[in-house]
């Protein structure tokens, strides 16, 4: 229902832009020919998200690519139609530019070039920036009970979405930067791989992934794409040699619990008391969650530091300003009672490798363990 209603607004704003893009044009011919453009466009989309959850030969994954430029694209159109529309009503009030320069060939040129080129340079923009990898830092104190080390250095990295369109290059750069980075343990709350492809060779990412290089080693959560293959997920992240916690726990070091959470659509998914239930409470716990803080643990006070992605920042400005709205924390850091919360906006993302807002990002996050 929820994915009817999406796809039931994106056909309408659609509509609504070409309506109005239509009135820029005279010749009907014109009008005909950017109606079937557009059209394919508006269509692009659904067909590649149809096709990129089937399985599909190498050749067509290319094709795929225009599909997913087409969203963000439709996107800007969509905003620049609208923003058109409401600098027009303002100015039959206040009369700026005459009727007879709004309706004149000079105004709908310049304007049809507006809602193509800006879009464009979105886009440009975008992939650059999807295709980036930056480092955020933090530091914080916890309690530190009866930890036997006094720090660690914790790399951060959630919503990778492995898939046939990521480029090798990418994940080289990222297993190299992990590595620069020198920290004790790499933490990844979810969205590791599209697990619904089963045509994928995922056999060079689980490669690329063994030469991380960490004191601790590569722990992981489930998020909401490895359930829609959860084997097919499960196989690689064992071949990639990360562990995967499902609604359990690891000591490390001797010095912290590590709890790793099943995604919240999971039908089994526990509380936290429930899965440290025989775990003494003489240690810090660190929680791996795929969503920001969900309510059900909200007053647990046994959370010492909670690492969560799945937001991506909303990927596509302005959609971060409705991610906000929704999440306790959208991205970056956040004190909740005693938790130390922290939500990443990904490595890279969903759908269009195209990311207009926030960062591709991987967060170091230094744990002083302190005496009491």
């Amino acid at each position: 229902m929820i994915k009817f209603s999406i796809f039931s607004i994106f056909i309408l704003l659609n509509l609504y832009a070409l309506t109005r893009i239509r009135t820029l044009l005279k010749k009907p011919s014109t009008k005909t020919l950017v109606s079937c453009v557009y059209g394919i466009v508006v269509a692009a989309f659904p067909i590649t998200e149809l096709l990129s959850h089937s399985s599909y030969g190498d050749a067509l994954k290319y094709l795929l690519l225009p599909g997913y430029y087409s969203l963000p694209f439709l996107l800007y159109v969509v905003l620049l139609v609208i923003l058109q529309d409401i600098l027009l009503l303002a100015n039959r009030v206040l009369n700026v530019i005459s009727r007879e320069t709004l309706e004149g060939p000079r105004y709908r040129a310049a304007m049809l070039g507006i809602i193509t080129v800006i879009p464009l340079l979105f886009i440009i923009i975008g992939t650059i920036n999807y295709n980036t990898i930056r480092v955020s830092e933090y530091s914080i104190n916890i309690p530190a009970k009866s930890s036997k080390i006094r720090s660690i250095k914790v790399s951060l990295a959630a919503d990778l979405h492995l898939r046939d369109i990521t480029g090798r290059q990418f994940v080289v750069n990222f297993v190299k930067t992990i590595n620069s980075l020198n920290p004790d343990i790499l933490l990844i709350p979810g969205d590791i791989l599209e697990g619904d492809n089963n045509n994928m060779d995922t056999s060079d990412f689980e490669t690329l992934f063994k030469d991380i290089r960490t004191r601790y080693g590569v722990y992981a959560s489930p998020g909401n794409h490895e359930s829609h293959g959860p084997m097919r997920s499960f196989d690689f992240l064992k071949k990639a040699n990360i562990t995967l916690l499902r609604d359990e726990y690891r000591t490390i070091a001797d010095s912290f619990y590590l709890v790793g959470r099943n995604d919240r659509n999971s039908d089994k998914r526990k509380k936290i008391k429930d899965i440290l239930k025989d775990a003494p409470a003489i240690l810090p716990v660190l929680v791996l969650d795929h969503r920001p803080l969900n309510s059900e643990d909200a007053d647990d006070m046994t959370i010492d530091v909670q690492l969560s992605g799945h937001t991506h920042n909303g990927q596509l400005f302005p959609l971060n300003f409705i991610v906000r709205y929704l999440n306790t924390l959208s991205w970056g850091y956040k004190k909740t009672g005693n938790t130390h919360l922290f939500v990443t906006s990904g490595i890279q993302g969903w759908g269009p490798p195209v990311r207009t807002a926030g960062i591709s990002e991987i967060m170091v996050i230094n744990i002083n363990f302190v005496k009491q």
